[in-house]
């Protein structure tokens, strides 16, 4: 049997264990590191297929929402001016960057997104920066 036989025979038992509705599991080596190899587990010894990674696409979506949610609550607080302040989140971390009017503020911006459901931890790069002429 040659290595195109192995892998379409790997490919079919994918195909049929799919369509009996069982999860599958085959590898198959590259023909520069050796022959080819294609498994079939068992279903039940395959990891299901609903626990896969996030795909990177719908990381940056979770990431934008979270920093939706952080936006959405500063802007509930009207002594807070959000305008100059960006938010960076990455998975449940979230960065603060920008200047507010006043110091008090500083805190009270991280306070607010550390209260945002989500938000596990807070780096607050926060700088003072009063309007001109004050």
């Amino acid at each position: 049997m040659n290595k195109k036989e192995i892998l379409r025979m790997g490919v079919a038992a994918s195909v049929a264990a799919l369509l009996a509705g069982g999860a599958v599991g085959v590898r198959a080596q590259d023909e520069t590191a050796g022959a080819s190899a294609a498994t079939a587990p068992s279903a039940a010894t395959a990891a299901p297929a609903a626990s896969a990674a996030p795909t990177a696409r719908e990381v940056r979506k979770a990431n934008r929402a979270l920093s939706r949610k952080v936006y959405a609550a500063l802007a509930k607080h009207k002594d807070i001016d959000a305008g100059n302040i960006s938010i960076v989140a990455r998975g449940s971390a979230v960065t603060l960057n920008g200047t507010v009017e006043e110091q008090s503020q500083i805190d009270a911006v991280a306070a607010v997104a550390k209260a945002v459901p989500g938000v596990k931890s807070v780096t607050n790069k926060l700088t003072v920066q009063r309007p001109f002429g004050q």
